[in-house]
């Protein structure tokens, strides 16, 4: 199968930046950023920027370190935050808190420290899955001009400009503001926002607001910002795959999901996507990187459709990656949920938000998190070369369409990038045999590979054409590109995908030290191209030099680019302490390997036991559970507490912690129930299980040699009115309240010195 000859570039209008963005006013400098129709400006070049949503106040204080220097380490360069106001402001009576885990200006600061900008969703009106959508139960949610609201809006905006005003110029990490969230039809009320936060010492070069669902924002006042999830809790438990998830796993120029909060929209969203304006480039804020559960549908989305998603929106034209959650959180107390006793049509935990991130509740990275960080490396490297290139597409867009091969190009006429995605949940993609691709550059022709080969399903590919990099093109390839480290030689990194054979194209006379190379049609072929840790040499007849490393899939997923040449490939989490050396985060022995310009070098990381004995002791049996009541059409509703308690079995788990001393012990479950609390102390948490492991915080404090778990597990059964994903679906079997098994993973820092030792 070849793509239909030829596949030409699709040119726009040029575009030049501005002196600063058109929403920004004199009272919003930030030399060096800029915005077009086309992309985003960074000093001078175009920028794609990767932003990941971690919510300060869902995580404690302690944690905040940790988790910045997992999102930097993952590729992310900007934290999105909302303020959730009734999170600092309970009572009406008392002053906003803003002090421990509430210190927004503290962890804004913390973020400049670690390398990290911030945009901050200030709302009033939030959402996030919180009560109110993140009023106090005080404040009437009026969302419009109304003089009432507006004044406790005055009110709640001053106290966050006299916490936030000072980080907001010229050198400060605040480069974003969201107004308001999923508001379809209240364009004037938004620049009211605007000019009370302005009024209150806000000030940023970007102001952003949710265009979903034909949203009447006024654009030019505020940037546009697109979202797609790969699966959503807001649909009905009966429903199946609703289209508008289908349609993220193409490349379309569609980017308005009508689907995202149509639950709580109402009558006001449309259902018809809307068009992206002209005047603002293709951006995202909320790229689902991962998906809550409710009580009612539980979808757990693997980091295969997360990354899949992602893939396909930077193939589609992206010029922002916004991921949301990025990292997950735990509720400051209990009660801060959207919930059907809230007048809400979902029941979410009252404690859990860990959303199956990227990073965890508990900082855990997933698979997501590791196959997100390849295309956050290709986007450091050459995302502002991507910026610059048009989407071409080709056919109409059909979303229940399997069977053609969805792919596009990006280019700018002289070179560009082929994306490719055969992945998709619940209804796999078929293989596609014989592919080839034909491509019409400006001033070329180029038909890729020499010859066909076999795409396997569930792969999400990135093919460069005609890429220069340090003096030598690479006319084409069937490799991914990580990433360039950049040094006295240059390395390109290049990774294989599982199942499609790597080859490569460079000039015609190239000379490859370490591989054979196939003089064809005026090109140099290196065919069938293994991982190694070994780097080839070439050397086109005009004398240019590359490096080129070609890493399996394996060793692609393992990969972590450290900057200043660096690359480490290493099963353990592989951080940057403030002195800018790595650092190795395992929960067992580990071998780090590090590239620093030469060669790698092994460095074999001591871990703690990884067979903790765990002692788990059922207490008490589960008892047949009465017939969820569905108090909203199509939706059950969770168990209330007295329920819960009368039918739920009951352990006590005891973990030894005398043997831990990492900066992190978590207690991992895998069990089979509906819904599960775990006390700790005078912590809880807890759970609507959808068949994923559940890690609790178990970390010891003040010495504690023992730290002793009170886990209650309501049971699931036939009768239980939830949709559950495939696999948890099969253990769904008779009466289903106990545990499988316990592990304990206590997580520990290594520095890595440049010597292959650990001290």
């Amino acid at each position: 199968m070849t793509s239909p000859a030829p596949h030409a570039v699709q040119h726009l209008p040029w575009d030049l930046p501005e002196t600063r963005p058109a929403m920004a006013g004199a009272e919003d400098p930030r030399p060096g950023l800029a915005l077009t129709s086309r992309s985003l400006w960074r000093d001078g070049r175009r920028w794609i920027p990767v932003t990941g949503e971690l919510h300060y106040s869902r995580l404690p204080r302690h944690r905040w370190q940790e988790a910045l220097r997992l999102m930097k380490a993952g590729g992310v360069g900007v934290v999105s935050t909302y303020v959730f106001w009734i999170h600092h402001q309970e009572h009406q009576d008392r002053e906003p808190v803003f002090g421990a885990g509430l210190d927004v200006a503290a962890f804004v600061r913390l973020c400049q420290d670690t390398g990290l900008e911030v945009i901050v969703r200030v709302g009033p009106w939030c959402h996030g899955e919180a009560r109110n959508g993140g009023l106090p139960d005080w404040v009437a949610p009026a969302r419009s001009d109304d003089p009432a609201y507006l004044e406790e809006v005055r009110r709640w905006f001053g106290h966050l400009g006299r916490e936030l005003g000072g980080l907001c110029g010229p050198g400060g990490p605040i480069i974003g503001i969201q107004l308001e969230n999923e508001l379809y039809d209240q364009r004037d009320h938004l620049v009211t926002l605007k000019g009370l936060a302005r009024d209150a010492g806000l000030h940023a070069p970007l102001w952003t607001a949710t265009a979903w669902g034909s949203a009447d924002i006024p654009v030019g006042e505020v940037f546009p910002l697109y979202g797609g999830y790969t699966d959503g809790f807001w649909v009905d438990t009966s429903d199946g795959w609703h289209d508008s998830f289908r349609t993220h796993f193409h490349f379309s120029h569609q980017w308005d999901d009508p689907g995202i909060g149509k639950d709580l929209a109402g009558d006001r969203s449309t259902g018809v996507p809307g068009a992206k304006h002209p005047d603002f480039p293709a951006a995202t804020c909320e790229l689902g990187g991962g998906m809550a559960t409710a009580y009612h549908r539980r979808p757990w989305p693997t980091g295969a459709d997360i990354a899949a998603v992602a893939l396909c929106k930077l193939g589609s034209g992206s010029a922002w990656q916004g991921y949301y959650m990025y990292a997950g959180g735990t509720n400051p107390r209990p009660g801060l949920q959207e919930s059907h006793t809230t007048g809400y049509p979902n029941d979410l935990p009252a404690h859990n938000y860990d959303f199956h991130a990227p990073v965890g509740a508990h900082l855990q990275t997933r698979d997501s998190f590791h196959l997100l960080r390849g295309q956050h490396a290709f986007l450091a490297a050459f995302g502002d070369r991507l910026a610059g290139m048009n989407a071409t597409i080709p056919g109409a867009l059909d979303v229940r369409d399997r069977t053609t091969l969805r792919w596009s190009l990006r280019s700018d006429g002289r070179e560009g990038f082929v994306f490719v995605n055969t992945h998709q949940p619940y209804e796999p993609l078929p293989a596609h045999r014989d592919v080839r691709f034909d491509v019409a550059l400006d001033e070329s022709r180029v038909v890729f590979p020499h010859r066909p080969v076999d795409l396997p399903s569930g792969r999400f590919l990135c093919w460069p054409v005609r890429l220069g990099v340090h003096g030598v093109t690479v006319n084409w390839a069937t490799l991914g590109i990580l990433t360039v480290l950049e040094g006295e030689d240059p390395v390109l990194v290049l990774t294989k995908a599982d199942g499609v054979p790597g080859h490569l194209s460079l000039p015609a006379g190239s000379r490859v030290s370490g591989h054979p190379v196939l003089e064809r049609d005026g090109e140099a072929i290196l065919e069938d191209l293994p991982g190694s840790r070994e780097p080839l040499t070439v050397e086109t007849p005009e004398g240019a030099w590359l490096r080129l490393l070609v890493l399996d899939a394996a060793d692609a997923r393992r990969a972590w680019p450290l900057g200043d040449g660096r690359l480490a490939i290493s099963e353990a989490d592989v951080v940057l302490l403030e002195d800018g050396e790595p650092a190795a985060v395992s929960t067992g022995p580990a071998t780090v390997e590090l590239f620093t310009g030469e060669s790698f070098e092994r460095h074999d990381v001591d871990g703690p036991r990884a067979d903790v004995p765990v002692k788990v002791v059922r207490t008490a049996e589960a008892t047949p559970p009465p017939v969820r009541p569905v108090t909203v059409p199509g939706r059950a509703s969770a168990p209330d507490a007295g329920t819960f308690a009368a039918h739920a079995a009951r352990y006590t788990i005891t973990v030894p912690t005398g043997g831990t001393a990492g900066e992190r012990v978590l207690l991992r479950l895998d069990l089979v129930g509906d819904v599960a609390t775990a006390t700790v102390g005078e912590r809880t948490e807890d759970l609507f299980w959808d068949g994923a492991p559940w890690d609790i915080d178990v970390t010891p404090a003040d010495g504690a040699r023992t730290v002793e778990v009170e886990v209650m597990i309501y049971p699931l059964d036939e009768r239980t009115p939830a949709w559950l994903p495939e696999a948890a679906e099969a253990k769904r079997k008779g009466l289903s309240a106990h545990i499988v098994s316990a592990t304990v993973l206590d997580h520990r820092t290594h520095r890595l010195t440049s010597r292959g030792r650990r001290r």
